[in-house]
């Protein structure tokens, strides 16, 4: 089980956490690449807010191309199951890191940006399919910490990323620092194929998800021999029984389009359930918090040559939150960790507020800042930032509104600058709010789905759907 999470998240959310950060160590030799291809084309300079656009549509093509994946994820995971469609995925992932890689010695940025929106469409079908085909053939009684995989490779993903960005003259370093120097940043660029090739290695020795093979396709027979090689010869019948309990309940019923999701009256609070937490998850603070970082490092002291080290330290605790949270999760329960996150961050939101207005009048305060910039970070991955993907993947037996998280996330990303720009350390004001809400409706709403089949969850929604006594 460890090895095939292990082979789906490599070219899966690693891939989205990876290319999320690795554009911003060449920043400044894309410039230079933008500049010098437009003086070769129109021999002229290019304007520099031609040059901010040019740098904006490369950064943020990405996002697009990330709601297009997502989009579409849901249809391929259906159509070639999950596997099949991860496998698919990575075709879009090498075709992308190729067009990226000649991009620089054609001095075509326009293959550029055409790279960067496919290893987008790539990444959120990894983040669409991945938390499905990872929860369908998880054991109930490991599903939640499985399912952290998700979360685990995406933190991997971006620390990955902030390592080789780094400039570092140990010679540990020395191979990173060539990948993002100027004369290797086609290979640095294309280094997407890295993932992808190594899933379309790994992932083929794995079955695909029984769910999928029993429910969608009717293969008992396949469904049965995929169960065994995930759960053993021992244990596979339990599991076999519940699928079958479920396929008789859905009784033939077709998966859902999404907007036949917003008609139906028995995943209504589902559907609510997904809306909350998931811009729950995404108007935390956790953006706004590393938005402030390096003016919080920059008030306790740090050089500013030190502040990328510093950072990186951000992203080790994510990742070792996700990891903490994988192994607390089923033994803890979902509802615990993420209530205790929200609760948590609503606290250090509220520290924050008072140290940002008061940073400058005593010499303690910038410390507290950064202390609470790195608790806050610590309390996001042991709740919100892992959790919220396991549980909404838990919530639904066929149908799967997977493209709502993408839309969400890209439009609060959107009007999150406006609000944060306008109202400064203020904004956190605003997050406390959030995250005290959102805790206290997962507190009053959510169930716990700990050793519970895709069955037994959905009857604990029904009554909320068709209240207590249906």
């Amino acid at each position: 089980l460890f090895l095939a999470v292990c082979a789906v998240g490599i070219g899966g959310t690693f891939q989205y956490g990876y290319n999320v950060s690795i554009i911003n160590a060449p920043t400044q030799h894309i410039h230079k690449f933008l500049n010098e291809t437009w003086s070769s084309r129109y021999h002229k300079e290019l304007n520099p807010n031609l040059l901010t656009f040019l740098w904006s549509v490369i950064a943020s093509v990405f996002s697009l191309g990330g709601l297009c994946g997502a989009l579409i994820g849901g249809s391929m995971a259906i159509r070639m199951g999950r596997k099949g469609a991860l496998l698919m995925n990575n075709v879009i992932a090498i075709l992308a890191s190729i067009l990226m890689g000649i991009s620089f010695p054609t001095g075509l940025f326009e293959l550029l940006i055409a790279g960067r929106f496919l290893i987008g469409i790539n990444s959120g079908i990894g983040f669409c399919v991945q938390p499905l085909y990872i929860g369908e053939f998880a054991p109930k009684h490991l599903r939640g910490g499985l399912a952290m995989g998700t979360s685990i490779f995406l933190t991997g993903g971006i620390l990955t990323g902030q390592i080789i960005g780094l400039r570092q003259e140990m010679l540990f370093f020395y191979f990173l620092e060539l990948l993002g120097g100027e004369k290797h940043l086609p290979l640095l660029l294309s280094s997407s194929c890295v993932p992808a090739f190594a899933q379309l290695l790994f992932l083929p020795w794995f079955p695909e998800s029984p769910r999928y093979l029993l429910i969608d396709r009717g293969d008992e027979l396949s469904c049965a021999k995929a169960l065994k090689r995930f759960h053993g010869s021992s244990e596979y019948r339990r599991e076999m029984e519940d699928i079958q309990q479920e396929c008789f309940a859905l009784d033939g019923e077709k998966p859902k389009k999404p907007w036949q999701l917003f008609t139906d009256r028995g995943v209504r609070w589902q559907l609510i359930t997904v809306i909350v937490m998931t811009m729950g998850q995404q108007l935390s603070g956790i953006n706004a918090i590393y938005f402030y970082a390096t003016y919080v490092f920059e008030q306790a002291g740090i050089l500013a040559e030190k502040i990328p080290y510093v950072t990186l330290g951000t992203g080790i605790c994510e990742c070792l939150t996700a990891l903490s949270c994988g192994l607390l999760i089923d033994h803890v329960g979902r509802r615990c960790l993420i209530i205790g996150g929200y609760v948590l961050m609503t606290l250090w939101c509220t520290v924050l507020t008072f140290s940002l207005t008061y940073q400058e009048l005593y010499s303690w305060v910038p410390y507290m800042s950064m202390t609470c910039v790195f608790a806050f970070i610590l309390s996001f991955g042991l709740g919100p930032g892992g959790i919220t993907n396991t549980l909404t993947a838990e919530l639904f037996v066929q149908s799967s509104p997977y493209f709502l998280k993408p839309t969400i996330t890209l439009e609060i990303c959107c009007n999150h600058i406006y609000f944060q720009n306008g109202l400064q350390q203020y904004c956190f004001v605003v997050f406390l709010l959030e995250c005290f809400f959102v805790a206290a409706f997962i507190f009053l709403i959510i169930p716990e789905t700990k050793n519970k089949s895709f069955l037994e969850i959905k009857k604990e929604f029904h009554k909320l759907n068709f209240g207590r006594n249906a």
